[in-house]
């Protein structure tokens, strides 16, 4: 492996993520493994990518006041060096305004030398004019201030503070540019979560109990990664956010009975199903991507979970070999991602107005079509991590309107006073519930 400049190696991550349309944390988990990378310097990668992606816009609209040339004029490299370079003089007190500049010009000289005096003076232009720049004023324009102070599309807050009110979604706005807290399962099948919680600290973490879930741990701190802790290898845990754990606690599996996840992978709430089943019954995990469902077998065998079965399928496509055959199906849709924008910041880039209506259209017919896979008197959930009501609530009150074999069914509150839209529906949001963003629906089946 080659040892590495971490600015050099945050450059690449952010302009593969911005090409490429990737993900930000696989994105950085490829670019580490292949690289030669500290603890320290990891730390460090993950803080300037996912700073940079948080406050993109905040720094392109810097960049716009002090640069003659136009942002999309400017060569993809040297507009990230830009970024990396602002976020630190602006948001890293331990690094020298000196050193983010000399250390960005020196980026810039490796990837176009005669550009290196641009991003030269930029930064130090700056620095020269930083108590000058003029922003737009929360009280004259409450929308492009908060796209601006809290990068996110202008679309999109305008579209929140319509819904929510734009103190609501200023709140919002903030939670989702914070680090969440890493959330593990305890593998009930194993392990209690109080001896996994005593386990985990004998390993050097500092945990507690979630706040949720039952089988919640938050991870304060760690000092390695945790596919090499003895007890990742032991499958005595999984790595999943509350808010998707509360979606098998909300669909009640039992033991000796037929489950359909008909978007399953990587598995997490397939494995949680198997868990709260005592590994007792049957489960079938579908999904689209084979390699993806590799994931769910892989976590499976190192859970210990033997009664998942797994099947390349399109929701799509309607299985005449299942109708009216499951005891409960979990509908977890392809949605916006707009719930866990904090995990993955650079959701929010990639998303458009439109991309909203297709998704509810598609959601809808992956609705209907799996809805006939439950038995009278079977349970239907229908869950996404976004809070758009298009993809929610509207699609929700669309299914029960063309079937009226379908009821829903109250969620009872065991874990937290959730902001509810009524008791027929579950949405969580960020700033609320401190979980990712998610919205769950239980729906029966009736003669």
């Amino acid at each position: 492996m080659n040892k590495v400049n971490p600015r050099r190696l945050a450059l690449s991550i952010l302009v593969d993520i911005e090409e490429n349309r990737a993900f930000s944390n696989i994105t950085i988990n490829k670019y580490l493994m292949k690289n030669e990378v500290s603890s320290l310097d990891r730390s460090f990668i993950s803080q300037l990518v996912y700073g940079v992606l948080e406050n993109k816009l905040y720094l392109d609209y810097i960049i716009k006041n002090l640069s003659k040339t136009r942002i999309h004029r400017i060569q993809i490299e040297i507009l990230n060096i830009l970024r990396l370079g602002l976020y630190q003089m602006i948001f890293l007190n331990k690094i020298p305004d000196s050193a983010a500049v000399n250390e960005s010009v020196k980026l810039a000289k490796k990837i176009n030398y005669r550009l290196s005096s641009f991003v030269n003076g930029i930064l130090r232009n700056y620095l020269r004019k930083q108590n000058d720049m003029k922003f737009p004023k929360y009280e004259e324009d409450p929308i492009s201030y908060l796209s601006i102070r809290y990068s996110h599309p202008k679309w999109l807050v305008s579209r929140w503070a319509n819904d929510y009110g734009v103190e609501f979604t200023k709140e919002l706005l903030k939670a989702n540019n914070e680090s969440p807290e890493l959330t593990i399962r305890t593998n009930t099948l194993k392990i209690s979560r109080d001896n996994l919680i005593e386990h985990l600290t004998n390993e050097g973490l500092c945990c507690r109990r979630g706040n949720m879930a039952e089988e919640a741990i938050i991870l304060e701190s760690m000092k390695e990664r945790l596919d090499n802790l003895e007890s990742f290898k032991r499958g005595l845990f999984q790595v999943q956010d509350e808010s998707s754990m509360l979606v098998s606690h909300v669909l009640e599996p039992m033991e000796d009975e037929f489950i359909i996840d008909v978007c399953s992978a990587p598995g997490g709430k397939s494995t949680h199903m198997a868990q709260l089943m005592n590994n007792r019954g049957r489960i079938l995990s579908r999904d689209i991507y084979d390699h993806k469902l590799n994931l769910v077998k892989e976590n499976s065998r190192r859970l210990g979970i033997s009664i998942i079965e797994t099947e390349e399928f399109n929701a799509l496509t309607l299985d005449k070999r299942l109708l009216h055959r499951a005891d409960r199906v979990l509908v977890d849709a392809p949605c916006s991602g707009l719930g866990i924008i904090r995990r993955k910041p650079e959701i929010r880039y990639f998303k458009e107005a439109s991309d909203i209506t297709q998704l509810s259209k598609l959601q809808i017919k992956i609705l209907n079509i799996t809805s006939k896979y439950v038995k009278d008197g079977g349970i239907l959930v229908y869950s996404t991590c976004t809070i758009q009501d298009d993809e929610n609530k509207n699609v929700v009150e669309k299914f029960l309107e063309e079937n009226n074999n379908f009821v829903p069914l109250s969620i009872n509150n065991n874990f937290l006073d959730y902001t509810k839209l009524n008791d027929k529906f579950l949405q969580l949001y960020p700033h609320i519930s401190g979980s990712d963003g998610f919205f769950i629906c239980k729906m029966k089946r009736v003669k």
